[in-house]
C-alpha cells in the first residue's frame, strides 16, 4: 500500500504541474492519502488517480464543504473533502456532539432528534449520525420514516433537546444532500454555537460510531414517529382559524415528505376535498415527474401540469411543498372560474396575503397590540411592512437572509407577541411550536383562505389585487448567477467586491443613489460620496437604492449553493396602481431592464 500511495501523491504533483488539478485539490488529496483518519477511503482515492479522473478528483476535492447555512450541503460522492459522503457527513455529525457534549459542561441526560426526507441516502446518513450521537452518550428520539423540517425542529422542542439533525438538501437537484443541524430551541444553529461546532468539524479526527441496530437494542435510539406525528398535529391544527372549509384543493408533495404532514392536518381541520397529484405522489429522491428534476416549488414550471389537471377538475387551489415540506408554493385560477387562466404567486406575493389574513383574524378577535409583531427578512417585500403597520403592529425586518435570522428574531423580541413571519424564498411560520418555517402550516392558511375567498365570491388573485392597489404595486424577482467550482468561487468573490468598488451608476434607467453594505456597515450616498454607519446585521450582502423610492437591487452569495442571488425590487404608488394591467406591465418591464442590466455589470466583473 505504502508503495501505491507513494505512486499516488507523484502522480498528482505530476497532474497539478500539467494543470489537469488545481493546487488546493493537491493539497486535499494529498491529506486524503496520508493520513490515518482517511484511511478508509485512501484505495478509492487511489483507483480514481489511477485512472485519470482528474476531473472528477478536481470537483470532489479542490476545497472542504464548508459548514454553512445551518449545516453542509452539496453533491454526493464516495470520497473527496467538497462532496457529501460518508466522512463529511460524520464530521459534521461528531463535530455536533463533540460540542454538545463539551457545552453540557457535565450534564448527563443529552438528546438529539433526527428525522429524514426521501432523497438518495438519507435514510443510510440517518443511521450514521444516529450511531455516532449514541457512541457520544447522547440520546437519539428518532422519526423512523420520511417526516417534514417543520417537524423536526418541533421535536427539538418536544423533548427538550439539546440539537436536532434533519437529513435532507431541500430542493437541491437529486445529486445532492446535506445535513441540517438545530439547536435545543428548535432553530438552526446561530453564534456563538455555530463557530464553536465548525471548529470541531473541521478539526474531527477520528469518528465514533455505535452500530445503529446495537443503539436502538440499547435504548440509545428511541423511536418517536408516532408521538410527534400526535404532537405536531395537535399544536399546527391550533394555529389555524375558524372559518368555512368549502374547497377544493389539489395537492403536490413534489415527490417528498409533506403528505405525511399535509393530508393529516388539512383532514383534521375539515377541509374533506384534498387530492394529491398523481405523477408528484411517489416518495423519490430522482424527483421523476417534475421538469428538470427541480423540485422546487419556487420554480413555476412544476406547476404547468398539475394547472391543467385542476383545470379540468375545477379544483379552487393547488398547493406544492418541496421535498422536506418546509416551505410552500400556489397556483390559483384568476377568475372565479377554475377551466379558464390560472396563475402563480411567487414567495412574496404569497407572504402579503398571508400575513394579511392572519393579521386580519388576529384583528377582528382583537388580541393585536402594539407589541405584536411580524417578521421579515431584508431581501423580502417591504409590502410586508406596510400591512403589518396598517393593523398596528410592529415587522421586525432588519435581518440577513434565512430562516433561522427569523427564528432569532422570535426569542429576541419575545414568542409571546409574535404573530407570523416570512421570507421571499416561499418560508413561513405562525406559532411557537417550532423555529423553522412550516410548508404544512402554511398550506393550512391558505387553504382557509381559499375557502373564506370562495364563500365570498372572490378569487385568491382578487385579494392579492386589493393589496396591491392599497400599497401600491409591488414586484420581486430573484435571478441566480451559478458559478460552479473553484473558478466560480474567485468569479463570486470578484463580481461581489465589484459591487463594492465600482457599482454601476444606472440600472433600469434609473440613477443609483445609495449603496448600503452589510459586511462592512456603510451606507454611501453616491451624490456626495459620503459614507456613514448602517444600522443593521453584519453579513455579505450589499444593496444598490435607486432613484424612485421603493425600488433597489441586493446581491449576495448563496450559503447553500455555487451562486449569487440577485433580489430586485420595484414598486409604484398606489395613486400609480389604481390600473392594475397597467403597473404589472410597467414594473414587469421595468424587472426585466434590471435583470438585463445586472447580468450585464456580472458578465464584466465576474
Amino acid at each position: 500500500m505504502e508503495s501505491n500511495v507513494q505512486s499516488a501523491l507523484q502522480a498528482i504533483e505530476q497532474a497539478s504541474d500539467n494543470g489537469a488539478l488545481s493546487g488546493s485539490a493537491k493539497e486535499n488529496i494529498r491529506v486524503w492519502l496520508t493520513e490515518s483518519r482517511y484511511s478508509d477511503y485512501r484505495q478509492t482515492v487511489i483507483d480514481h488517480i489511477n485512472d485519470n479522473n482528474w476531473q472528477t478528483l478536481d470537483d470532489v476535492f479542490w476545497t472542504i464543504i464548508p459548514f454553512g447555512t445551518g449545516g453542509r450541503r452539496g453533491r454526493m460522492y464516495p470520497i473527496g473533502s467538497n462532496a457529501i459522503n460518508d466522512r463529511t457527513i460524520g464530521e459534521s455529525a461528531q463535530g455536533l456532539a463533540d460540542y454538545v457534549v463539551d457545552y453540557a459542561n457535565g450534564k448527563t441526560d443529552l438528546s438529539c432528534a433526527i428525522a429524514y426526507d426521501t432523497r438518495h441516502q438519507s435514510r443510510h446518513f440517518t443511521e450514521l449520525c444516529a450511531g455516532i450521537m449514541a457512541a457520544a452518550g447522547i440520546k437519539v428520539y428518532l422519526l423512523d420514516d420520511y417526516r417534514a423540517t417543520p417537524q423536526l425542529s418541533f421535536a427539538v422542542r418536544h423533548f427538550q433537546c439539546d440539537c436536532g439533525i434533519m437529513v435532507t438538501a431541500s430542493h437541491n437537484p437529486p445529486s445532492d444532500n446535506a445535513v441540517k443541524v438545530y439547536w435545543s430551541n428548535g432553530a438552526q444553529i446561530l453564534p456563538p454555537h455555530d463557530s464553536e461546532i465548525i471548529s470541531r468539524v473541521m478539526n474531527c479526527e477520528e469518528i465514533k460510531c455505535m452500530p445503529f441496530d446495537e443503539a436502538v437494542s440499547k435504548g440509545r435510539i428511541e423511536i418517536a414517529t408516532e408521538e410527534i406525528d400526535r404532537e405536531y398535529l395537535a399544536v399546527s391544527a391550533a394555529c389555524g382559524f375558524p372559518g368555512p372549509r368549502d374547497a377544493k384543493i389539489l395537492y403536490s408533495p413534489l415527490h417528498g415528505v409533506g403528505a405525511e404532514a399535509v393530508l393529516p392536518l388539512l383532514k383534521h381541520d375539515g377541509f374533506d376535498e384534498v387530492e394529491v397529484y398523481g405523477p408528484h405522489e411517489e416518495k423519490s429522491g430522482d424527483f421523476p415527474n417534475v421538469p428538470g428534476h427541480v423540485s422546487n416549488p419556487e420554480n413555476l414550471a412544476v406547476f404547468e401540469a398539475p394547472i391543467q389537471y385542476a383545470k379540468a377538475s375545477m379544483c379552487d387551489v393547488i398547493l406544492a411543498t418541496d421535498p422536506d415540506c418546509d416551505r410552500l408554493g400556489v397556483a390559483a385560477p384568476i377568475s372565479l372560474d377554475a377551466s379558464m387562466d390560472w396563475d402563480t404567486l411567487d414567495g412574496n406575493q404569497l407572504g402579503c396575503v398571508l400575513t394579511d389574513f392572519v393579521l386580519s383574524k388576529r384583528s377582528e378577535a382583537g388580541d393585536l397590540t402594539p407589541e405584536h409583531y411580524v417578521i421579515k427578512t431584508l431581501v423580502t417585500t417591504e409590502m410586508t411592512r406596510m400591512i403589518a403597520e396598517n393593523y398596528g403592529v410592529r415587522c421586525v425586518g432588519n435581518l440577513l437572509v434565512g430562516f433561522k435570522h427569523i427564528a432569532a428574531a422570535m426569542e429576541q423580541e419575545g414568542p409571546d407577541t409574535f404573530v407570523f413571519g416570512t421570507e421571499e424564498s416561499h418560508g413561513y411560520l405562525i406559532g411557537q411550536y417550532a423555529r423553522d418555517k412550516d410548508g404544512a402550516v402554511a398550506c393550512l392558511l391558505m387553504s382557509q383562505l381559499i375557502a373564506e375567498l370562495k364563500k365570498d365570491d372572490r378569487s385568491l388573485h382578487d385579494y392579492l389585487g386589493d393589496l396591491q392597489r392599497k400599497y401600491g404595486y409591488h414586484k420581486e424577482k430573484t435571478v441566480s448567477l451559478f458559478m460552479e467550482g473553484s473558478e466560480g468561487m474567485v468569479a463570486m468573490k470578484r463580481l461581489m467586491q465589484a459591487f463594492r468598488d465600482n457599482p454601476p451608476k444606472r440600472l433600469a434607467g434609473l440613477n443609483v443613489t445609495g449603496i448600503r453594505d452589510y459586511l462592512h456597515s456603510t451606507h454611501t450616498d453616491i451624490a456626495s460620496g459620503k459614507s456613514t454607519s448602517l444600522d443593521g446585521p453584519a453579513g455579505d450582502l450589499i444593496f444598490m437604492d435607486l432613484e424612485e423610492e421603493g425600488n433597489y437591487v441586493a446581491a449576495r452569495p448563496s450559503g447553500t449553493e455555487p451562486k449569487i442571488k440577485l433580489y430586485n425590487f420595484t414598486r409604484l404608488s398606489p395613486t400609480e396602481s389604481s390600473d392594475l394591467k397597467h403597473a404589472k406591465q410597467a414594473l414587469q418591464e421595468r424587472i426585466d431592464a434590471l435583470e438585463k442590466d445586472m447580468r450585464a455589470f456580472a458578465q464584466l466583473n465576474s
